[in-house]
C-alpha cells in the first residue's frame, strides 16, 4: 500500500496535541495591531482548540499526524 499524502497547507497551519485535539492559532494578529484592543491582543495569545466538526476534516488531511 502506498504512503498517503499530507496536505501541506494543513501541515503548516495546524498541530495535534498529545491527547489528539487539533490546535490552531488565533486569527487577526498579522498586522494592524494599533486598531485592536489590548483585551483582543491578550486573549489571542497562543493556540486554541478547534471544534470537533472542523477537526475531523483537518485530521483526514494529515493522515499520519503532525507534531
Amino acid at each position: 500500500m502506498p504512503k498517503l499524502k499530507t496536505k501541506s497547507s494543513v501541515k503548516k497551519r495546524f498541530k495535534l496535541s498529545s491527547s489528539g485535539k487539533v490546535l490552531v492559532a488565533h486569527v487577526g494578529k498579522r498586522h494592524g495591531m494599533s486598531k485592536r484592543t489590548n483585551t483582543f491582543i491578550r486573549n489571542s495569545k497562543g493556540m486554541r482548540v478547534l471544534s470537533e466538526s472542523s477537526s475531523g476534516i483537518v485530521k483526514s488531511m494529515m493522515p499520519y499526524g503532525n507534531k
